[in-house]
Parts: C-alpha cells; sequence; structure tokens
C-alpha cells in the first residue's frame, strides 16, 4: 500500500511537470489516501499488537 502511495506521488510530480494538471491532481488525491490509510491501518495493528503481546507475556 506505501509503495502504490509513492507510486502514485511520482506520477503526479511527472505529470504536474509535463503540465498534465489534471492527472497530477488525481494522482496526489490517490497518494494522499493511500498513505492516510496506511498509517491508519498501521497504528490499528500497532496497538493489537501491543495488547497480544502484553497478553502472552
Amino acid at each position: 500500500m506505501l509503495y502504490w502511495a509513492f507510486v502514485f506521488l511520482i506520477v503526479a510530480i511527472v505529470s504536474a511537470l509535463l503540465g498534465f494538471t489534471t492527472i497530477a491532481g488525481a494522482s496526489i488525491v490517490i497518494a494522499k489516501f493511500l498513505f492516510g490509510l496506511f498509517i491508519v491501518l498501521f497504528i490499528i495493528f500497532l496497538i493489537i499488537g501491543l495488547a497480544v503481546g502484553r497478553k502472552v507475556l
């Protein structure tokens, strides 16, 4: 997921440099969404992992 966020970020940068503003805008929105989703899922799984880890110990 993080990989795809970076791919869309690169697509947005390249298309912005070439003047394709619509594609750049759409790509940056997708990249932001994927990065935000990655952060949310990372925090959720981190909390779950810490909770389960304390029960095992």
